[in-house]
Order: C-alpha cells, then structure tokens, then sequence
C-alpha cells in the first residue's frame, strides 16, 4: 500500500483513496464552479462530506423515502478561515451538490448498514478544543462523533500553528484493548497555508509488531496520507500553518479509543 499520495491536477471529481485500497475507508475530492452540480448515490456506504472551502446547498433522499435539504451550507473561504462543516449521508441514499460559489469538498466513504437519518454539521454540532501546550498547542474540530448514530465514521479537522506539533504525544489505533484502544485506520488530507510551504509526518508502529514500519513522509499542500496503523506525529514547518482533515473507520466506532507511546505519554504531565 502506498501510504503517502501526493497531490495531483485539478479535476471536478478526483479519487484519492479507491475503494478496497484500505480496508474500510476511501476518499474523493470534489471541486465545482458556482452554477455546478454533482449527483450521486451513497450505496453500501455511509459518507461524510467536509466543505473545505465554498457554498453549497444538498438535497439528499433516503432509502425510505425521506426527502432533507441543506440550504447554504458552508461558507467559509478555505480551511484557515473557521471551523468545518460537514454533512453525514447514510447509506442507501441518493444526493445532489449544487455549488452556490467555488466549491470544494472532500467526500469520505466507509461500508455501512447505519439506519441514521442525514445531517448538517455545523456551529454547536462542531467542538472546538485546544488540545497541548507550548510548541505542541493546535486546535481540534470534532465534527461527527456521537452526535450522529453512524455505523462507522468520525471525522474531523486539526489546525497546527506554524512549527508546531499535532497527534502529539504520539498515539495509535490498531488493537483491540477495550476501553483503552480499538482498531481504526484513519485518512489525513493536508493543507498547508502559504500552500508552497510542508510538514512532516512519522508513521511508525509499536516495537513487537511483526510487520513493522518506520517512515519520514514529507506532506506538502494537497497530500494524502493513509494510516492503515501505527503511530503518526505531525510537525508543521516554521512559518507555515498546517492543516488536516482527519476521517477515521473501523471495527469499533469510539472516538478517543487510541493508545499513546508510553515512551512519550509523560509530556502530557507538564
């Protein structure tokens, strides 16, 4: 698998993670002038949209016929400019985007029997939080959650200031050791703002795992990095404010279910 996708050319729909490439999630970004629409069908599968920049209005109907419209939802010029909106879709549903100004979105998919209706995601509905201290302070937008009776998304976006550290102390999400843990991949989609600017993000697992892996990548604006396990700190370079839309599926489905490095869990105690 490979675990960083750099970012490719502009198109109005753009598959990022193909479905099967990990074991629950995939991921497509969708990108529409003002007047566009784009329609489809969420199957099997329960999605998450996350307006990254623009307005939209959605209309969505269910599998038992329930018809729900989403007037101008989002609004805000880029992901640097306030807190996400997002709209959870379950499966067995029909959509429409329809773009009131450029759009641009990131659909997120995960397979699903959820018998959840569809929702807005926005204002109350969105926690923000500041999570760390010092040089490893950031913000964390939690989106989708509990608040909807999804089967297998959370979702949500973090906001590092330029040099500092995120996913900090490092953590992970690949065994099953309730309540502590539970086994999730997730998905990371980087924004850098200047966009020429970087980070960096190590993915590694735990020394008894068998199949190991210890690897530097350099995200750079518009990257994707796929997080099947393992741990995954991120570290914005100076100057530069990074960003990333983080979408997790499962076995289980519990935000906060991760286990922190022991070797460096103590930094919490500061």
């Amino acid at each position: 698998m490979d675990r960083l996708i750099k970012a490719g050319p502009n198109g109005k729909l753009q598959q990022i993670v193909r479905p099967g490439q990990m074991r629950f999630l995939d991921f497509a970004r969708l990108r529409l002038g003002r007047g566009e629409r784009h329609s489809g069908s969420t199957g099997a599968r329960e999605y998450v949209l996350d307006i990254f920049s623009g307005e939209a209005s959605m209309s969505v109907e269910t599998a038992g016929g329930k018809n729900e419209i989403f007037q101008r939802a989002g609004g805000r010029a880029d992901v640097f400019s306030g807190p996400p909106v997002m709209v959870y879709l379950p499966p067995q549903s029909q959509f429409e985007v329809a773009a009131a100004s450029l759009l641009d979105v990131g659909i997120f998919s995960a397979p699903s029997k959820a018998a959840a209706a569809p929702k807005l995601l926005e204002g109350p509905a969105v926690v923000a939080r500041q999570v760390g201290r010092e040089n490893w302070r950031r913000t964390v937008y939690s989106a989708l959650t509990e608040n909807v009776p999804a089967e297998r998304l959370l979702a949500g976006e973090t906001l590092s200031p330029p040099g500092n550290w995120s996913s900090y102390p490092p953590h992970k999400h690949d065994r099953r050791n309730p309540p502590q843990e539970a086994v999730l991949e997730e998905i990371y989609f980087f924004r850098v703002k200047p966009s020429q600017g970087y980070g960096f993000i190590w993915t590694y697992t735990a020394p008894d795992d068998s199949e190991g892996f210890s690897t530097v990548f350099v995200v750079e604006d518009g990257d994707t990095v796929l997080l099947p396990k393992g741990y995954h700190p991120v570290v914005a370079a100076p100057g530069y404010e990074l960003h990333y839309t983080w979408v997790l599926a499962g076995e289980e489905r519990r935000y906060g279910a991760w286990a922190d490095d022991p070797r460096h869990a103590w930094v919490k105690g500061l």
